[in-house]
């Protein structure tokens, strides 16, 4: 308690870190509440509400009502803050504008097929750092290590577990603005974690199609790694 009580007396001028600190928090772990956020930050929801109306005043987090699975409980859902597109520009792209610009060119002369071979090509050396690490992993552990591996190349991966299988969640994508236009970047990526996984994987939720997070459903009983689910449009 006397850890939050210093810092709700910081001076205006740490004002501006500490809201990095939440926006990126944000972006790691995906939508949350203040109170979620008070809890990792360690500070009172009081001063989380005050960075996160100014986040939302300079357009880079939205407020959103909390998807809520299976029964809805009484009372209204809980609000949860999201990063906006707007606030992804503030975080590092590897790829823009000019990505974009080139793949234009790449699909008007060589049609759909060449941008696919183009997402699946951009991934070999990817796959092949990824590879080595679940073939020393036992199968039950492989999203984990994958997540891991994601992490550390700035996805800000994690692992979540559900009735139905297992659950890849990326809270950040380098490539969200190119694959916006050109959903094959999301398609190649899917098949490289089914053929990496040893199992279909299905993409449910994607930061380009306009999701919080690009989330990957990993079925509990493997099957042959030939396809990927493409995410509805």
């Amino acid at each position: 308690m006397k850890y939050v009580q210093t810092v709700d007396k910081v001076s205006s001028v740490d004002d501006s870190p500490t809201r990095t600190r939440v926006s990126q928090t944000i972006l790691e772990n995906g939508p949350s509440t203040a109170a979620d956020l008070a809890d990792q930050l360690g500070l009172t929801s009081a001063a989380v509400r005050r960075h996160l109306d100014q986040l939302v005043a300079d357009g880079v987090v939205e407020s959103r009502d909390q998807r809520v699975t299976g029964q809805r409980g009484r009372g209204r859902p809980a609000k949860v803050f999201a990063i906006t597109d707007a606030g992804r520009d503030g975080f590092e792209h590897a790829y823009d504008e000019l990505a974009a610009g080139a793949l234009r060119y790449l699909a008007a002369t060589g049609g759909d097929e060449a941008v696919m071979a183009f997402a699946r090509h951009r991934l070999v050396d990817l796959e092949d750092r990824y590879r080595p690490l679940l073939a020393l992993a036992e199968p039950a552990q492989r999203p984990r290590v994958l997540a891991d591996a994601l992490s550390r190349d700035g996805f800000a991966a994690s692992v979540s577990t559900t009735p139905a299988g297992a659950q890849i969640c990326q809270h950040h994508c380098p490539v969200a603005h190119v694959a916006e236009e050109f959903p094959q970047m999301c398609e190649a990526e899917a098949e490289m974690f089914s053929r990496l996984l040893g199992s279909h994987v299905q993409r449910l939720a994607t930061i380009a199609h306009g999701d919080g997070v690009c989330t990957t459903h990993l079925p509990t009983t493997p099957t042959t790694p030939t396809t990927a689910e493409r995410l509805p449009s």
